[in-house]
């Protein structure tokens, strides 16, 4: 297509979710009452960490960040959908779709490393319990952090610059409730050949390389644990990974569904449905799975509403 036959996009309209007209009231309760859920729960699960010395553990350092990434992905979409819902105006400004894309891709992608981090530590913790506070020091885990967050910057930074310059036509509705990477390629008139190749390679390394690394953590764990002759030894060790394991299965059982999802004539609202899980649902539960399969935060939490009555009293 030539240049002069080219118009530039200035905003977009988000088509939302496919939901009826009376029933908006209703979803965009819920959708407020899942999202504040969401960010009470996480400050909540930071606020105990921060307040309580006992959970000044690696990883509970690593959960406040966790908790503090969650809020952020969820904050990412969650707040614009629930104003579309609202306003019923859908448009969203190019550069608002381009930030929305970026911030997305780079919180999900410090959430996906922050939990192979937080399972290197579970691994550390119970098959070097000896060498733990030496392994996991506080230059560690401030190392691991910082490269999470660098290597997920790198990422979204190179989708989008990339993103940047693509040219798009006359349409402009993105068939989402947010600015997803996939839908605004579908969109540009321009050779998305090479965002393509980034997608599935950058995904590679910040999937596919992630989850093995969580595989092969829990499968050291798991021979470790068969070699604990005590039932005891065995239930504390579970104890530990409980809450990860379930965190982990949650989000990417999420990414799975919507990534490997069959290509039909409904796959657009199976992929809202996915979305809605790991950018809704997820964020929400994880502050529930840690506190109450943990029995450090849940006794951090005991003594804090404690000593609140105490205060009231």
């Amino acid at each position: 297509m030539r240049p002069e036959n080219q118009s530039h996009v200035s905003e977009f309209l988000l088509l939302g979710l496919p939901i009826c007209p009376e029933q908006q009231g209703v979803f965009f309760a819920l959708f407020l009452g899942m999202y504040l859920t969401t960010v009470l729960g996480n400050l909540l699960i930071i606020l105990l960490i921060r307040l309580d010395p006992r959970l000044h553990t690696p990883m509970y350092f690593f959960l406040s960040h966790l908790a503090l990434t969650d809020v952020s992905f969820s904050s990412v979409t969650v707040p614009n959908m629930l104003i579309n819902m609202q306003t019923q105006d859908q448009s969203i400004p190019y550069a608002g779709c381009v930030a929305q894309m970026y911030f997305f891709l780079l919180f999900g992608c410090v959430d996906n490393l922050l939990l192979v981090v937080m399972a290197y530590d579970r691994y550390v913790a119970i098959c070097h319990p000896l060498h733990y506070t030496t392994i996991m020091s506080r230059g560690l885990c401030m190392f691991l952090l910082a490269g999470s967050w660098l290597l997920s910057c790198v990422s979204a930074l190179s989708h989008t610059i990339l993103l940047a310059q693509l040219s798009f036509c006359a349409e402009n509705i993105i068939p989402h409730f947010f600015c997803d990477l996939a839908a605004l390629l579908k969109l540009s008139c321009s050779d998305t050949s090479l965002n393509e190749l980034l997608i599935f390679t950058v995904g590679t390394a910040v999937v596919i390389l992630p989850l093995s690394g969580i595989l092969i953590s829990y499968g050291l764990i798991g021979v470790s644990i068969l070699k604990v002759p005590s039932t005891k030894g065995i239930c504390k060790a579970l104890s530990t990974c409980g809450s990860h394991l379930s965190v982990v299965s949650l989000f990417y059982g999420t990414i799975m569904a919507l990534y490997f999802s069959t290509s039909s004539g409904k796959s657009k609202d199976k992929d809202m449905i996915a979305s809605l899980m790991y950018t809704v649902v997820t964020p929400m539960l994880n502050p529930f799975i840690y506190s109450l399969r943990n029995r450090d935060m849940k006794l951090a939490l005991g003594i804090l509403f404690r000593s609140n009555n105490l205060f009231i009293q």
